[in-house]
């Protein structure tokens, strides 16, 4: 027990000793790259982000609450089959029991989305995406692919709470396109129809106006019959002309009534129950970067550049005790 304690003192030794030989170059070495990767973060943080070489990134969110088990939604499966998209999801992993949450974070990874953002903001140009020969693939798919790498989509389940954000060099640009990809999935929401209440609410909306329009019409119809029979002029089947402006008119305005009606219900309904989609907070253009980090990348450098010159002087070390050891050197000539 005791030889055993000598050898691993012994060993320790050696490694000091070997180190403490060596710590010319250890230190050498290791300001070397700590100054090195300093120069390099500062001058990176003093260009301009088009040719910085480490250029300020920025990541504004936009935040959307979904509310997986609302009342006035649909069944999934329903609504999926309605939009067409039921083929597609299932084969994306979003079943007939998933939640509108995996919904949205699905349609966000579609190609139809990425490439409404990509058109919308030019992404092939601002990212120089180039066809190399007319070999090559479309530059469609490499847009699609650096967009995944800077949008992200994510949702909390504790809170409810969907969000989507946007890395970029240029805040404001981020900013625009966090913004049109929440307004866009949004509308995506309306027109698959998930929140019935809201479709019911729009739906009402229109046909209340349609009814007005129309009332307003038939009243106008009617004045004109009135101001003909004052001027004496003859108008054949006036009388009858009038009698069906005044049934039309009594059966609009039944209908306008009984919208009109379900329309304040429908508003009462709404205020007791949660939305299925609503927008909490919209993209702001940030102040502060999301990354790089540079000083965890100068003491990253830093550390590596300790290990590898200690890692150096272990191999220095075995090549000198190589040289001295003549059963290593008949070895090594032998096998060469």
């Amino acid at each position: 027990m005791e030889k055993i304690e000598q050898d691993n003192e012994i060993s320790l030794i050696d490694i000091f000793a070997l180190l403490w030989r060596h710590k010319f170059m250890i230190i050498i070495i290791t300001l070397i790259a700590m100054f090195g990767v300093v120069v390099f973060a500062v001058l990176s943080l003093v260009l301009p982000s088009e040719t910085s070489p480490l250029p300020n990134e920025y990541t504004p969110s936009a935040h959307m609450l979904i509310n997986n088990t609302s009342s006035s939604s649909g069944g999934m499966a329903t609504m999926l089959s309605a939009s067409g998209l039921g083929g597609l999801a299932g084969l994306a992993g979003v079943n007939t029991g998933s939640s509108f949450s995996d919904l949205a974070i699905y349609l966000v990874g579609t190609n139809s989305f990425m490439d409404a953002v990509v058109e919308e903001f030019d992404l092939v140009t601002r990212y120089k995406i180039e066809k190399p020969d007319k070999k090559a693939r479309s530059p469609r798919t490499d847009s699609r692919k650096v967009l995944k790498k800077k949008l992200i989509a994510s949702y909390e389940e504790k809170s409810g709470v969907f969000s989507i954000s946007f890395t970029d060099i240029d805040a404001a640009f981020a900013q625009k396109v966090v913004n049109f990809c929440m307004h866009y999935l949004e509308g995506w929401f309306n027109e698959l129809g998930i929140d019935k209440n809201k479709l019911e609410r729009e739906n009402l909306e229109r046909n209340i106006e349609n009814t007005f329009q129309e009332i307003q019409n038939l009243e106008q119809e009617s004045q004109k019959l009135g101001v003909s029979v004052t001027d004496g002029r003859t108008i054949p089947s006036i009388a009858l002309e009038q009698r069906r402006i005044a049934l039309e008119l009594g059966a609009q305005q039944q209908v306008y009534t009984q919208l009109k009606v379900q329309y304040e219900l429908l508003k009462v309904t709404m205020a007791s129950e949660k939305p299925v989609f609503q927008v909490l907070e919209m993209a702001e253009i940030p102040d502060r970067k999301s990354g790089p980090s540079r000083g965890v990348i100068c003491a990253i450098v830093t550390f590596a550049a300790w290990f590898l010159a200690v890692f150096l002087a272990f191999v220095l070390n075995a090549i000198t005790n190589i040289k001295r050891d003549p059963e290593a050197i008949a070895k090594l000539r032998g096998a060469s």
